[in-house]
């Protein structure tokens, strides 16, 4: 069996907080409970952090200290380290100066098997897209107007 069978699509994002902090802590244990469940497999975590000048500071999860963040701890053994200094460099330009920001790029596990059975029956995906939830949102909201 190819090894790459057991790869699912690789996906990442860029979250922003509107301080130097990273939100509230509720966001840690849902991403480590996907870990934990086996959704999903963390590749690379940066944690980046804007000053008021548009200084740039980037932490690795180990770097990181206690606190919202401790609930990643188990999934620190999962790191692969794929995105390169000048990678994080590049999408740091997303961050507002006074800002934070997560950089995650994950694996989705549940999709694996998945892509191994189109590669098997000789398919190949030609595009993929996401629609953000905020479209979706404005999308819905807007049918629910023309229909009132």
């Amino acid at each position: 069996m190819d090894p790459l069978d057991d790869l699912g699509p690789v996906d990442w994002l860029v979250v922003e907080f509107p301080s130097e902090n990273f939100g509230d802590g509720t966001l840690a244990p849902i991403l480590a409970d996907y870990v934990d469940r086996g959704l999903i497999r963390i590749l690379d975590m940066m944690f980046l952090q804007k000053d008021a000048d548009g200084g740039l500071e980037f932490a690795e999860l180990e770097d990181v200290g206690d606190g919202p963040l401790q609930a990643l701890r188990g999934a620190e053994t999962e790191l692969a380290m794929v995105l390169s200094e000048q990678d994080v460099l590049d999408l740091a330009v997303t961050i507002e100066p006074g800002h934070s920001g997560a950089l995650l790029v994950w694996e989705n596990v549940w999709a694996a098997p998945f892509g191994a059975a189109v590669r098997h029956a000789g398919g190949e995906l030609v595009a993929s897209g996401r629609i953000p939830v905020q479209a979706l949102l404005a999308a819905l909201e807007a049918d629910a107007e023309e229909g009132d």
